[in-house]
C-alpha cells in the first residue's frame, strides 16, 4: 500500500550520490547505490516545462522533484524557433516565404501553412488542442517524389543557436540529475516530410530516391550538430526516429543502411564533444538490437515488454550488458494511466528482477501523459511507481 511520504532519497553528504552522479554512472555502465528513476518527460527541475506549468500536475510534480532523478529536457533555441520555423523546414534555415491560416475549430486550432520554394508550393495541416500536450499532423507537406524535390530546393543554411538559457536550467538542476536534448536521425525527418503510409511505399518502392534524399538531409543533419555542440553540449542526446525503420515496417537490411551509419556519425561527433547518446526505439526492436550496438550508442530506450514490444527485458539487458551499453525503460504508460498501484508495484517489482542485476539500468516509463487534467489515477499509479523504485531498487 502506498504510503503518504516516499522514503527519503539519502543526501550528498549521508552517502556521496547525487540524481546526477547516480544518473551518469548507470549511463556509463557504472556501480551505483540503487537504481536510478526517472520519469521520462516529466522533468521536474526545470521551471518552463509544460507539466510544471499545470496546476494539476502541480504535486506530482513536487514528488518528482523531492524522489527521482531528474533529467531536464532542453535544446538552445534557434533564430526561427516555431513551428513556422525556417529551421524545422528540412533543417535549413534559409529564408522561405511562408504563409499560415489559424483556424478555431471549438476545443481544437488548426493551421495550414504553405510554404513558397522556388520549385513550388507545398502545404501542411496541424491541429492542437489546449487540453492535450501534443499536435496532430492532418496532411504532410509531401504528397509525392514531386513534392519532396520541391522540399529539396530551399537552399541549406545552417541555424544560428541561442544557448543563453542553459545557466537558468543547470542553475535550477543543480546536482539533482542531468540535462538531454533530443535529435532527429536523417532519415526519419526524410520519411517524416510524408505521411507514415506514405513514406514506407516512397522506401520500399522509390528506394534509391530515398536513399539520396537522406544523404542530403543527413548532411544537413551533421553540420547543424557540430553548430548546436560548439555552442553548447549538454550531458546526454537522445536520438529520435530509428522506429521508422523497425520491423515489420521496413526489413532490418533497411536499418542497417538508413539508420546505423547516420547515426553512428552523429555519435560519434556526440562523443569528440564529450557527451553520451541515448538511442530511443519504440517497438519491435529484437531483429535490430545487435545493429545498435554498431552504432556506438551508449544507452537504449524505452524497450517495450511484449505484445508492443517483441523482446523481455531480461533479454535486452543480457545483449546489451556485455556492450556497454546501459538500458532504460521499461514500465507502460499504459498501465500507468489504467491499472492500480498494486499492479504497477508487481510490474515495478518484475522490472526490477529483469534488469536491476549487474547495474547500468534506469527505472523509467515509456512515454508520459499528455493530458489534461491529470486524473487521481495517474498520479497515484505514478507515486506507486516511484515509491516501489526507492524501496526496492536498491544495491
Amino acid at each position: 500500500m502506498y504510503r503518504e511520504s516516499p522514503p527519503p532519497i539519502p543526501s550528498e553528504s549521508q552517502e556521496g550520490w547525487t540524481g546526477r552522479r547516480r544518473l551518469l554512472a548507470a549511463l556509463a555502465c557504472k556501480p551505483t547505490d540503487r537504481v536510478p528513476i526517472n520519469t521520462y518527460e516529466l522533468a521536474g527541475r526545470d521551471s518552463r516545462d509544460w507539466y510544471n506549468l499545470q496546476p494539476s500536475y502541480r504535486s506530482l510534480m513536487e514528488t518528482i522533484r523531492l524522489h527521482t532523478d531528474c533529467i531536464t529536457n532542453w535544446n538552445p533555441q534557434t533564430t526561427g524557433d516555431s513551428y513556422l520555423s525556417t529551421e524545422r523546414f528540412l533543417c535549413s534555415d534559409h529564408p522561405v516565404e511562408i504563409d499560415a491560416h489559424v483556424e478555431d475549430r471549438g476545443a481544437r486550432t488548426r493551421t495550414t501553412c504553405i510554404v513558397h520554394t522556388p520549385a513550388g508550393d507545398l502545404q501542411s495541416v496541424t491541429e492542437s488542442d489546449a487540453r492535450v500536450h501534443t499536435t496532430w499532423v492532418v496532411e504532410h507537406f509531401c504528397k509525392s517524389l514531386e513534392d519532396v524535390d520541391r522540399a529539396l530546393s530551399v537552399p541549406y543554411e545552417p541555424p544560428v543557436y541561442d544557448a543563453s538559457d542553459h545557466p537558468r536550467v543547470l542553475a535550477e538542476l543543480g546536482d539533482h540529475g542531468i540535462v538531454m536534448a533530443s535529435l532527429a536521425d536523417p532519415a526519419y525527418v526524410a520519411a517524416d516530410l510524408m505521411s507514415f503510409e506514405d513514406f514506407l511505399v516512397w522506401a520500399h518502392r522509390e528506394t534509391e530516391h530515398f536513399a539520396r534524399v537522406v544523404e542530403i538531409v543527413a548532411e544537413r543533419v551533421m553540420e547543424n550538430l557540430r553548430r548546436q555542440l560548439e555552442r553548447c553540449t549538454v550531458d546526454l542526446y537522445r536520438i529520435c526516429g530509428p522506429e521508422y525503420m523497425t520491423p515489420p515496417y521496413l526489413p532490418p537490411e533497411m536499418f542497417r543502411r538508413f539508420m546505423v551509419p547516420h547515426v553512428r556519425r552523429m555519435t560519434e561527433i556526440i562523443h569528440e564533444a564529450g557527451s553520451k547518446v541515448r538511442l530511443h526505439c519504440h517497438g519491435k526492436i529484437a531483429r535490430v538490437l545487435d545493429l545498435f550496438f554498431e552504432t556506438g550508442c551508449d544507452a537504449t530506450d524505452p524497450c517495450e515488454p511484449p505484445p508492443d514490444g517483441d523482446i523481455e527485458l531480461d533479454e535486452v539487458k543480457r545483449r546489451c550488458g556485455p556492450r556497454g551499453v546501459s538500458v532504460w525503460g521499461n514500465v507502460e504508460l499504459k498501465l500507468l494511466e489504467r491499472g492500480t498501484p498494486n499492479e504497477v508495484r508487481a510490474e515495478v517489482l518484475r522490472v526490477l528482477r529483469q534488469a536491476k542485476e549487474g547495474g547500468g539500468f534506469v527505472l523509467m516509463p515509456t512515454a508520459s501523459p499528455i493530458h489534461l487534467p491529470l486524473s487521481s489515477r495517474i498520479e497515484e499509479n505514478y507515486r506507486a511507481f516511484i515509491e516501489t523504485g526507492l524501496e526496492f531498487g536498491d544495491y
